[in-house]
């Protein structure tokens, strides 16, 4: 019989499509390579830490925000690319290379999910961190980035 506490004692490893990063409010009013970071399990994931990997199910982007208040500006232009290294190296995309636009993300509760590179959602990453490439910027603008995947190992 199961006890109310039960999923208390279990760890990422014991759950499908958990949540293994979270950045939110993140600003991407400028261009460039690892203008966020996303940390594996807050960073717990990985070299230095071990030889965790996981897997990549999906990446949200939710909730956009006018930094500066007032009304939120358009996304339509906003273009994100999402890496496993920090220089900016499209070869390293987990996310289609060249950026995606994050058009339908118009308002409060709204979201999209980027497009996964060919063969991300099968492959076993040990990267600590992965890091979003913002190649149109929006003025003003900042979003939430959630990460959701599977714990291969910890």
């Amino acid at each position: 019989m199961a006890t109310p506490d039960s999923v208390g004692q279990n760890t990422q490893d014991f759950f499908g499509s958990y949540r293994i990063a979270f950045a939110p409010g993140q600003s991407i009013a400028s261009t460039g390579n690892a203008v966020v970071s996303l940390p594996i399990l807050r960073g717990g994931v990985g070299s230095p830490f071990g030889n965790g990997s996981y897997i990549i199910r999906r990446i949200t982007v939710t909730n956009p925000s006018n930094s500066a208040g007032g009304s939120v500006p358009s996304m339509a232009t906003a273009n994100l690319t999402i890496l496993t290294s920090s220089d900016g190296n499209t070869s390293n995309a987990v996310t289609t290379s060249g950026g995606q636009t994050i058009g339908n993300v118009t308002a409060a509760n709204t979201w999209q999910d980027l497009t996964l590179a060919s063969g991300a959602a099968t492959t076993a990453y040990a990267a600590p961190a992965l890091f979003v490439k913002v190649g149109t910027a929006v003025a003003n603008s900042a979003v939430n980035i959630s990460v959701w995947g599977d714990i291969v190992n910890l």
